[in-house]
C-alpha cells in the first residue's frame, strides 16, 4: 500500500476498532478500574538503549544466563537419590505412570538409580556429583544457589525453552533480556544492552525467539555475536566504503528516516535510526571487547579457551569482558545436553563425563574471575536447561548400554550465583525417587519474577501495551522467592 494512504488509514476509526485488541470494551474497563495506560518505564525513542533506573535498588546489575540447550540430567549431576539407586531396574510404580504422557516413553519403564558416584562438598554439605569436579571446591560451591525443586508445564523442548524465556510456549512474546534491556538501558552506549552467544554450532531449539524482543521494539532484541570472524554479522563496511563514507551514509539515511518519523509516526522508524547509530558505534568497541588475545595466558587456561575457536569455554570468557565493558544481559546457549542414552555421546557416563569436561570448568573460572574483580556480587548468574530428567529409563533404549533419561518437566534443578542470592544455599527438595516436587515448589514464572526482582524491578509493573492490554513477561503468574535472595 502507499505509505501516505496507510497513514491516512491509520487515522480512521475502522482502522483503530479493528487493531486495538479486544476494542472500545477493554478501553472502558481500563477506565473504571483505573488502570495505567502504559507502563512507568519510560524510553527515549533517539537513545531507547540510554541507562534507566529501576523500580527499586537493584542487587543485580547484570545477568549472565547460561542456558544448557536440551537440559541436563539433574539427577545425575546435583539431586542424589539414594532409594533410587537401591530400587535401580524395578518397575516404576504405577501411581507415577497413570495419566502421564512422555515424550519417549510408553508401557512400564524401569527405574534408573544414577552411575555416577556423589560427595558432599563445601560448607553446608551440598551433594554434587562426579561428573562437576570443578565446583567441587569450596570457593565455587560456597558461592553457588541451587534449586531444586523447579517445574514447568512442558515437556518438549521448543515450548519449554520459549516458556523459561519468554513467559510463553509460542513465539512472538519478548525474551527476558530484552525485558531487563526495555527496563534498564544498557551502561555502555557502544555496546548492545543484551548480547547472545552460541556454542556447539546449534540454535537454541526456540530459535531467535528464545532471545528476540517479540512487540517490544527491536531494538531490544539479543544481538547475537560469534568468537570466529566478524564478531557481528554485517557491522562491518561493505568493500569500498571508509569510516568516513559510511557515517556520511548513515547521516543521509537518518535524515530520510527523520522525515518519515515526522509524517508517519512510526515508531520502528525511531528504532531504525537508533539501531543504524548503535551499528556505527559497535564497529569499533565490539571487536575490541570481544577479542580475547588480550587477556592473559593464565587467564585463557582457567577457562580453557583457545583464541579463535567457538567453544563454551571462549563465551564464558567472552561473557565476562562484555559485563565488564557495561553489556547488561548476557545469553550462553550450549547444545548437547538432550541425554536420551541413543548415542554413546547422550550416555550418563562417559557422554555427560566428556560434556561436564568442557564446561564446568570454564563455569568455575568464571565464578573466580568475576568475584576477583570485583564484579561477581552485582553480576547474577543463572545456569540450567528447559526441564529435567526421568528417573526412570527412556524407552527407546531399555535394553542398551548406553543409560540415558527422557524428558520431564515436574522436577528438576537449576543454580544460580552472585547478583544477591545466597551461596553455599540449597532450597527445595524433590521426593526420595526424584518423581515430584516435595517442598518449595519454584515454578519458571517464579524464577522469572525473582530475577527480574534481583534487577530491581516488581515484575508486575514492568509491562508493555500491545493490542489492547499490558503484557509481562511472567503473563498472569509468577511469586518472588524471597529466600533465594541473601
Amino acid at each position: 500500500m502507499n505509505p501516505f494512504l496507510q497513514n491516512l488509514q491509520a487515522q480512521t476509526r475502522r482502522h483503530f476498532l479493528s487493531t486495538s485488541g479486544v476494542g472500545l470494551g477493554a478501553l472502558a474497563l481500563s477506565s473504571l478500574s483505573g488502570a495505567k495506560a502504559s507502563a512507568d518505564i519510560t524510553v527515549d525513542s533517539m537513545q531507547p538503549l540510554a541507562k534507566r533506573a529501576p523500580h527499586f535498588p537493584a542487587k543485580a546489575k547484570r545477568v549472565i544466563y547460561l542456558h544448557l540447550t536440551g537440559s541436563p540430567p539433574n539427577l545425575d549431576l546435583y539431586d542424589y537419590k539414594p532409594e533410587l539407586v537401591k530400587r535401580d531396574g524395578q518397575a516404576c510404580p504405577d501411581e507415577y505412570l497413570a495419566g502421564r504422557t512422555f515424550a519417549f516413553t510408553s508401557g512400564v519403564p524401569k527405574l534408573m538409580g544414577t552411575p555416577r558416584t556423589f560427595g558432599q562438598y563445601g560448607q553446608n554439605g551440598t551433594w554434587l556429583s562426579d561428573a562437576v569436579p570443578n565446583f567441587h571446591a569450596k570457593d565455587i560451591v560456597d558461592e553457588m544457589c541451587f534449586i531444586h525443586s523447579m517445574n514447568t508445564d512442558q515437556f518438549n523442548h521448543a515450548p519449554a525453552e520459549l516458556l523459561i524465556y519468554t513467559g510463553s510456549p509460542r513465539s512472538g512474546r519478548p525474551s527476558m533480556g530484552s525485558w531487563a534491556t526495555y527496563g534498564l538501558g544498557t551502561e555502555n552506549q557502544n555496546l548492545p544492552g543484551f548480547v547472545v552467544l552460541i556454542s556447539s554450532g546449534v540454535q537454541p531449539n526456540g530459535g531467535s525467539n528464545s532471545f528476540g524482543s517479540g512487540f517490544l521494539p527491536s531494538v531490544f532484541q539479543g544481538v547475537q555475536c560469534r568468537s570466529q570472524g566478524d564478531p557481528v554479522l554485517y557491522a562491518s563496511d561493505p568493500k569500498g566504503m571508509n569510516r568516513e563514507l559510511r557515517r556520511r551514509s548513515l547521516d543521509a539515511l537518518k535524515s530520510l528516516n527523520e522525515l518519515q518519523a515526522k509524517s508517519m509516526g512510526h515508531p520502528e522508524t525511531l528504532t531504525r535510526i537508533a539501531q543504524y547509530e548503535l551499528a556505527y558505534r559497535m564497529q569499533a568497541s565490539v571487536p575490541e571487547v570481544m577479542d580475547i588475545n588480550r587477556e592473559t595466558q593464565a587467564t585463557h587456561e582457567a577457562y580453557g579457551a583457545v583464541p579463535g575457536q567457538a567453544s563454551f569455554a571462549n563465551n564464558c570468557l567472552l561473557a565476562r569482558r562484555l559485563v565488564e565493558g557495561g553489556v547488561r544481559f548476557v545469553q550462553l546457549f550450549d547444545w548437547g545436553w538432550d541425554f536420551h542414552g541413543t548415542s554413546p555421546g547422550e550416555g550418563l557416563k562417559d557422554g555427560l563425563t566428556n560434556k561436564m569436561a568442557a564446561t564446568d570448568k570454564p563455569i568455575a573460572a568464571l565464578i573466580r574471575d568475576l568475584k576477583q574483580r570485583g564484579l561477581l556480587d552485582e553480576t547474577l548468574i543463572v545456569c540450567g536447561g528447559e526441564f529435567g530428567r526421568t528417573p526412570f529409563r527412556e524407552g527407546r533404549t531399555a535394553n542398551s548400554n548406553v543409560l540415558g533419561r527422557d524428558h520431564y518437566p515436574d522436577c528438576f534443578t537449576m543454580w544460580m550465583a552472585g547478583g544477591g542470592v545466597k551461596g553455599g544455599f540449597n532450597y527445595g527438595q524433590t521426593d526420595e525417587l526424584g518423581f515430584g516436587v516435595t517442598e518449595n515448589k519454584v515454578h519458571v514464572h517464579d524464577l522469572q519474577a525473582t530475577i527480574m526482582h534481583l534487577m530491581g524491578f516488581n515484575h508486575e509493573r514492568l509491562t508493555y501495551r500491545f493490542q489492547g492490554r499490558d503484557y509481562r513477561l511472567t503473563d498472569v503468574h509468577g511469586e518472588v522467592v524471597h529466600d533465594l535472595i541473601a
